[in-house]
């Protein structure tokens, strides 16, 4: 019995000893999940790329002579609006400091904007429309800076510069659309635009932009199919144009830190 008793106090001693033993022990080692930080989009770099959309150019005609001999003051054709699609790409270099983002670029397209109006004087003298007004722009370009901010992989930008277009103008017959006249130019303007870019993977992003291009006015010499001059017209233009853009990118890659 005394023996059992010695055994019951040996382990009661050893169970109250254990946790003065475990507090005795080093701590275990804490280990911590590392913490990831967002991937960085990085703007930077040279870009190519294409777009495609649609637009509309607005033409003002006035007229100032016919056979050289003076209209005073000028009259009123007419206006109309000349739509269609375009379809190009474009070339740039963007440098991210930042939030901010700059940047240039050059963009050409290709345009099928077609648009006419029936003279109004002509119409007015004779009584019923026999002549047409035609325009068409077949090319238009872009020469633009950019100022933007980017929120990581998403980039709003504005930008302004320089716009080109190529245009095609028709006098043609009412009803059977047999050219009488015509004239082409290639004007200068000014452009200003604005678009939303987002990053969908490295080095890839996609974007839609909207710029208006001021044209301003010139006066146009119309040639006759004979030959000859037959008119000169002082003509207005305005260009709207929106587009959906797909570029890539190379010099700035995504970079990830941990």
């Amino acid at each position: 019995m005394k023996k059992i008793l010695q055994g019951v106090v040996a382990l009661i001693a050893l169970g109250v000893g254990a946790p003065a033993f475990a507090a005795d022990l080093p701590p275990a080692p804490a280990y911590k999940t590392p913490v990831m930080t967002p991937a960085y989009y990085d703007w930077s770099g040279f870009y190519v790329g294409l777009n495609a959309g649609g637009g509309s150019s607005h033409e003002c005609w006035d007229n100032n002579s016919v056979f050289a001999i003076p209209t005073v003051p000028s009259v009123r054709e007419g206006c109309h609006n000349a739509t269609g699609a375009l379809a190009g790409g474009q070339l740039g270099f963007r440098w991210q400091s930042g939030g901010w983002v700059f940047g240039v670029e050059a963009q050409g397209d290709w345009a099928s904007f077609k648009g006419n109006n029936a003279s109004i004087p002509v119409a007015a003298l004779i009584g019923f429309p026999v002549l047409t007004n035609q325009t068409k722009v077949d090319a238009l370009g872009l020469f633009t800076g950019q100022v933007g901010y980017a929120w990581n992989n998403v980039l709003w930008y504005v930008k302004g510069g320089a716009a080109v277009t190529d245009n095609v103008y028709n006098g043609l017959i009412t009803g059977t659309n047999a050219v009488v006249d015509s004239a082409r130019e290639t004007r200068w303007g000014g452009a200003v635009g604005t678009g939303l870019e987002i990053g969908f993977a490295p080095g890839w992003s996609v974007g839609i932009e909207y710029d208006h291009l001021f044209m301003g006015s010139r006066n146009i010499n119309f040639s006759a199919v004979v030959g000859g001059v037959t008119r000169n017209d002082h003509i207005t233009q305005d260009v709207d144009i929106g587009t959906v853009r797909v570029n890539y990118r190379w010099g700035g890659p995504v970079i990830s830190k941990y």
